[in-house]
């Protein structure tokens, strides 16, 4: 081969291998042998100096929080660490457990069901309050244009209302808590607090004429939080997500622990309702 062929080749394989090394390209993380950098910071000067919830914001934005912005966060992933083992992700969780899945199988077993119905409406609440803020002109009234869209989306069919009223709690427990502090981060100017307006607003609109109100619920004020931290919906779902882990590693391994076999969802001697036709022999002869 000449010594022509020989640099095309040498140079054909020099394009080869950086077309390899940037067929994945990541802002995220940069590891060479015996160095770790997380968004360019050092992981051994993270270790020690930056808490998780830190770490989460750290890797999902880009650049370390505020201790303020880290609090507010943190508050709503400890509000939605665990619901029960009457909560689907959770009882999936236990009964992959009892058909002897590994931890890894029966947290992968909860989280895939964390879907639209089951965890979605934090998502879909934020969707909600960012179509709201998105119409929100200079000086317009936070309860009329909230009242607008709420009627546009009823008249498209949309009547469910993510985030608000409960099937378990007439109060949601974690609400008012979340919400203090919502209102105190605003007062320090950590947020601005619009997201918390509207939230309210949307509350209001939707309890206007009832007997009772529909309160917003923990998918509705982590969703304020959310927004008012300038997460995007999907961002907001994925942390969600982050924090019900929590739970679900939790019931998994206390079911290892408690043991059992091949659990349903109700105990045996409970059984379920058959509906379908009464006991029928076959017939001794059918037709063709």
């Amino acid at each position: 081969m000449s010594a022509d062929a020989d640099e095309r080749t040498e140079a054909s394989d020099a394009a080869l291998v950086d077309e390899a090394r940037r067929w994945w390209h990541t802002d995220i993380i940069d590891v060479a042998p015996g160095a770790i950098s997380l968004r360019g910071y050092p992981i051994e000067e993270l270790i020690g100096r930056v808490g998780f919830v830190d770490t989460i914001w750290l890797m999902l934005r880009g650049e370390l929080p505020s201790r303020a912005e880290a609090d507010l966060l943190e508050a709503a992933m400890v509000a939605s660490v665990d619901h029960g083992p009457q909560a689907p992700s959770i009882a999936i969780a236990r009964m992959a457990t009892t058909c002897g899945s590994p931890v890894n199988g029966a947290m992968a077993s909860a989280i895939n069901v964390l879907d639209d119905i089951h965890g979605g409406p934090g998502q879909q609440c934020m969707e909600l309050y960012l179509e709201i803020d998105a119409e929100l002109g200079a000086g317009e009234d936070v309860e009329s244009v909230t009242r607008a869209v709420l009627e546009r989306r009823r008249a498209a069919g949309m009547t469910y209302v993510p985030g608000f009223g409960h099937r378990f709690h007439p109060l949601d427990p974690r609400t008012p808590r979340l919400l203090s502090i919502v209102d105190r981060a605003a007062d320090d100017g950590t947020i601005d607090g619009r997201f918390a307006r509207i939230g309210r607003a949307v509350e209001d609109a939707i309890s206007a004429g009832r007997t009772r109100r529909i309160p917003m619920n923990v998918d509705g004020v982590t969703a304020v939080i959310y927004c008012e931290l300038g997460f995007t919906p999907e961002l907001g779902r994925g942390v969600f997500i982050l924090a019900r882990s929590v739970g679900i590693l939790a019931h998994a391994v206390e079911q290892m622990e408690q043991g059992g076999r091949i659990k349903g969802p109700v105990p045996k001697s409970i059984g379920y309702t058959y509906t379908g036709p009464a006991r029928r022999s076959v017939p001794q002869e059918r037709g063709k």
